[in-house]
């Protein structure tokens, strides 16, 4: 099952570095980022983004989109 996150993120998904990602904003492993998008825990059971967790991805989402707005602003 993959997640609709995993659907909607899916243009971006390859040029964003998951496992940075995990780290920086949610304290986590790539596995567990991978696992929350594959819509499987570490044991194979069925598991989602919680509503807080989806806040937390859209956030650490316009971060980083904001960092990449300014590196480019100084070019």
């Amino acid at each position: 099952m993959i997640t609709n996150a995993k659907q909607k993120l899916y243009d971006i998904i390859v040029d964003i570095n998951l496992s940075k990602l995990a780290n920086r904003y949610f304290g986590k492993s790539s596995g567990w980022l991978y696992h929350k998008f594959d819509g499987r825990d570490g044991n194979g059971k069925e598991t989602d983004f919680s509503p807080d967790e989806l806040e937390q991805l859209r956030g650490a989402l316009y971060d980083l989109a904001d960092r990449i707005r300014k590196a480019a602003d100084t070019l």
